[in-house]
Formats: C-alpha cells, structure tokens, sequence
C-alpha cells in the first residue's frame, strides 16, 4: 500500500465525513431548539388556560423529542471530534512524507536525560529528531515508552526480533493504528496521561475509615423518603421525614472530608478524570498473530469482562459522581438520597475488584503505542531494510547505508569488522564527515529498537554508542569547552571499561580546545585507549598526524575520506565515502566565499 495514497485518501474521507456531519448537526440544532419551543409554549398556552390539560401529553411529548435530539446530536458532536483527529493523523502522515515533521510539536525534548551517552548528538530527541519524526502516539505513557526504547537499546537480540516482527505485522494495520490513536488522544485535551489514575487504583482507600456509612446510606434514605412520601399522600405526620433529613445532613457533614479528599483524587490533573474505554475497545476488536502482540493484548484479562467493559463500567460510575459538579442540585440530592456514598463507595468497590490490573493495561498499551509509531515509520519506509541483530560478538556492517532523517540521503558501505577496530575519516569542511557518522549511530539506535533502516543491508552486534559531537561549555558552571571535552572523553572511557569488546565511538574533531601538538598526542593516546579495550568505531579530524595510526596500528585503523570539487566557481560535494586520506582543503574557499579573503 503506498503511504501518500492512503493517506491522502482517508484524509479527504476525513473531510467529506466531516462536512456531512457538520450538515446533520446543524440539522438536529434547529429540530432540538424546535422541539424545546413546542414544549415550553404548549406547556405556557395550558398553565394560562388558553389550551385543554390534554394538550400537556403533546408538551412532554415535545420535551421528549428534545431529550432524544439532544442524545443524537452528542453523538454527533463526538463523530465530528473523531473524524477531525482523523483528518489530522492523516495531514501529519502526509507532512511526514513531504518533510514538514520538523515542525510537529512533540520533540521529546523533555524527555532527554542529561549527559546520555548518545541521545544528543545523533539527535535520538529533540528538535530534528528522530523522535519527532517516529512520535504518532496518543498517550504520555506511549510517548515515554518510545523515548525509553530509542535512548537505550534492546536487552538482547530475541527482543529486537520479536518488536521487528511485531512491527511488521502492525505495518500493515492502518486503520487499527489510527483507531488506537484516535481513541487514546479523545480520552482527553492533547495527549491523555493515565499516570494520575494509575497511582489512582494503587492508592490506599480514601472511605476505608467511614465503611459504616455504606449500610446507613442504603438504610436512612429509604425511611426518610418513605416517611415524606407517606406524609405527601396518606396524611401522617411529616416529623419523621424531617428528623430523617437532619440525620442524613449530619451523615453529609460527618463523611464530608474522606468523601472530598477521593473527589479530589478521582479528578486531580489538568485534564481532569480521563477514560480509555474506546481506547481498549479498539484493541479488543483486533485480532493479532504475531505472539509479541498477541501477549500485550494478553497484559489485559483474558477472562471475563474484557477492559473495555471495565472500564465503560467505571465510566458510568464517573457519570453519575459528577453530579457533584451541579451547584444546585447535588446539595439537595445529596442529602435526601446520600448519593456520594452510594456512588463513590461503588467506584472504590470497582477499584478493589480492577485496581491491581490497571498498570499493567497502560503498559501494554504503552507498548502497543510504541510499536505503532515504529510501525508508521515502516509503512512510510517501505524500501527500509530490518537489521540483523547479533547478541555476541561486536561487528557493525552497512550496505547502501544513508541517513535516516535525510528524504534523499547518499548512501555509502560501512564495515567496522569486530572490535577494537577504527575509521579516521578526513575530508574538507562540509563534505559529509560528521554525517556519515550520525548515519552510523542513528542507524544502531534504531536497530538496537526493533527499527528498520534505510540501506540494502545492515548488520549489528548488541553495543554501547558513545558519541562526542556537540561539546559545550557552562559559563554558569564556569566551565571551558576544553574541560566539557575532557570530562565527556572521560565519560566515555569508564564506560568503555565496563563494556569491554562491546562499544561503538563516534568522535568529532577531538580536543579542538587546545594546539596543534597536544591535540595530536592527546587524540592518538585516546584512540589507542579505546582499541585497547575493544571499543570500535570513528573519529573525523583536520590533523592529518592522526592518520598515522593506521601505519603503527596496522589492522586496527583504517583511512577513509571525503572530497568537495571545484569547477570554476562552483564548489560541490558528492558526500561519497572513498579510502585513503583527503588530499585536498577548502577552507580557504569557503572563507573565500563568505567574503573574508585570505592571502596565499
């Protein structure tokens, strides 16, 4: 299925729903303010005598027909705030594929640990990011779900094979993974965060105190009502009926504090008390064959009511406990019929019955949102190669290998064979170096997920990605770019001892903060360091001394480059990978350029 045609076609369906809907809803509104008129002046034309009492059957008749239009017309209004997430699900798919992601909102910058080993520097979160371009969930929890497995990889390579061949099945469910989305972010304003009513269902009871006021709620209302209903039709004294209302009014004022403390906590949260039902019911209809999916919809009770049932149940709870939100008629109610105790030690009964399992509902779904997104990355992809993930043994080799991020990216072969092995690439300014090893990095992260990656092939053995890239400093800290660069090298040497054989490096222009000469002798003892310890991969540099590895570390480095052509005023790149060291230099072109021209 190509993407841009299905997208395209469900966003222009999107729209012709949208507009037959806004059509109809327009309808009902005048037959509702239709209907409520006919009521209100049948029922005046009786009260003041100018129609027959008979005529009050057509009046509540009337009011009927409002009540009805009125339940149409919300269903309604809920179709149309389906079909417009609908309709941009499919506009966002479609700025994907045109490059427009740059401008999604969600960059999961906030999300980004400080001082990780990699996130920053290949651009794993943030602006520009792959997150940004992967993140198509419709919950805070799917969210932090897909940062966590992009910032850290897979614990073995059993699970990366298990999340591909998940993906691989979800890739071809559009419609499941925009129904999953869809429900998720209608459960509440932006996306939904069902953190709140997780700690919710795992808080101690909030009426464990006042259990005695179940039995009394059940008891007094049905005497003080009986009692006011004797005295309204039989004649009896009202006596009781008033003693059972300030019975009742004691109980309110005794039980008011347990009762407001779980109201707060029931609604706590900006977006007040979010429901996932729908959001469940999606997943319930599906039907998966892959076992990875098949055990999360497994995370949900395979026996009795399925969580969509469930959680409709505590939706119809919440409905009735949002009385307490009326300002007129919850007092009254209140205390003739103690309605907040019957309610809410309904719901607290359906927490002691459900309230263990809900964790593990939002984790599955958490995890089905992550799949979901990787998934919608495939289905954009689709000429994207799934990796084969090594447990043992370090090895990183690409074919037709590009960056992920770039919409046309020139791709190269890269092959870093086992560990303790080395790339210097040279090469002049703007050619591709640091690239090329974004390209590498990303790609591993994104192997190391369960992802797929754009090249012909690419193989890779479980690693750590230490990259040092975007050194900066801290005034605030007071600390200079050189020192941030000696501490974020030492970082990376720790972290290399305590993963021996099982790291891959990315290096940028080493130790820029300091000359010439202790650059050259500081790069080269950091580079036989890590070799040392089996740490593989690249370093780009302008200090051609480094090159010089490759003669004294024979078999363990190995030069390559990159080059720029100038023809006539023309300056260009073929951003291709070639062995060797770069024999040509353009910074005094590109100064040139920029208008600042330096003598030769």
């Amino acid at each position: 299925m190509d993407a841009t045609a299905a997208y395209t076609e469900r966003r222009d369906q999107a729209r012709r729903t949208l507009e037959a809907l806004d059509r109809r809803g327009a309808r009902l509104a005048n037959l509702r303010t239709l209907a409520f008129l006919s009521f209100v002046v049948l029922v005046g034309l009786v009260v003041f005598d100018k129609l027959p009492r008979l005529v009050l059957a057509a009046g509540f008749g009337s009011f009927a027909a409002y009540v009805a239009l009125a339940v149409i017309h919300a269903k309604v209004i809920g179709q149309e705030a389906r079909e417009k997430v609908r309709r941009s699900l499919n506009e966002r798919g479609l700025e994907r594929l045109s490059g427009g992601w740059h401008r999604f909102p969600e960059t999961g910058a906030a999300l980004l640990p400080d001082s990780h080993l990699y996130a920053t520097d290949l651009d794993v979160l943030g602006q520009g990011s792959l997150f940004q371009r992967l993140d198509d969930t419709g919950t805070r929890a799917g969210e932090a779900q897909l940062a966590k497995w992009l910032l850290s990889a897979a614990p073995t390579a059993l699970e990366v094979r298990e999340r591909q061949g998940a993906v691989k099945e979800l890739t071809q469910l559009l419609d499941f993974r925009q129904s999953l989305v869809i429900e998720a972010r209608l459960a509440g304003q932006d996306k939904a965060d069902p953190s709140r009513f997780i700690a919710w269902t795992e808080a101690p009871s909030f009426l464990h105190g006042i259990r005695w006021a179940f039995l009394a709620a059940h008891v007094l209302p049905a005497f003080t009502l009986g009692a006011g209903f004797a005295s309204a039709f039989f004649d009896t004294p009202a006596l009781p009926f008033w003693i059972g209302v300030l019975v009742q009014l004691g109980l309110v004022q005794l039980t008011k504090t347990p009762i407001n403390r779980m109201w707060v906590a029931l609604t706590s949260g900006e977006q007040g008390f979010v429901r996932f039902e729908e959001t469940f019911a999606a997943i319930d209809r599906q039907t998966f064959t892959h076992p990875r999916l098949a055990a999360l919809k497994a995370g949900v009770p395979s026996s009795g009511p399925t969580v969509s049932e469930r959680l409709a149940k505590f939706a119809r709870l919440m409905g009735f406990a949002e009385l307490k939100t009326s300002g007129q008629m919850h007092p009254i109610i209140n205390v003739l019929t103690l309605w907040d105790l019957h309610v809410l030690f309904r719901v607290e009964r359906w927490r002691a019955e459900h309230g263990k399992g809900v964790r593990s509902w939002f984790d599955a779904l958490a995890q089905l949102e992550a799949l979901s997104a990787f998934a919608g990355y495939t289905f954009e992809r689709p000429d994207d190669v799934f990796p084969e993930v090594l447990d043992e043994g370090f090895v990183l080799e690409a074919q037709g290998l590009g960056h992920p991020l770039l919409d046309k990216p020139v791709r190269n072969d890269v092959t870093l064979a086992g560990p303790g092995v080395a790339l210097i690439i040279t090469g002049s300014n703007m050619s591709g170096k640091t690239t090329l090893m974004r390209t590498m990095g990303l790609s591993t992260v994104m192997a190391l997920a369960g992802l797929p990656v754009p090249a012909k092939a690419f193989k890779v053995g479980r690693t750590q990605l230490l990259t040092s890239m975007r050194v900066k400093d801290s005034l605030e800290r007071g600390v200079s770019y050189f020192y941030a660069e000696v501490q974020r090298i030492k970082l990376l040497l720790d972290t290399s001892r305590a993963h021996r054989d099982a790291c891959l490096f990315l290096l940028d222009e080493l130790f820029m903060g300091t000359n010439a000469r202790e650059r050259t002798l500081a790069s080269k003892h950091l580079m036989r360091e890590l070799l040392s310890l089996g740490a593989s991969g690249a370093v780009t540099t302008h200090d051609l001394a480094l090159c010089e590895l490759e003669q004294e570390l024979p078999g363990k480095t190995r030069n390559v480059h990159f080059r720029d052509l100038i023809v006539g005023s023309e300056m260009t790149f073929d951003y291709t990978l070639r062995p060797g060291i770069v024999t040509t230099t353009n910074a005094l072109e590109v100064l040139k350029r920029a208008g600042v021209v330096v003598p030769q």
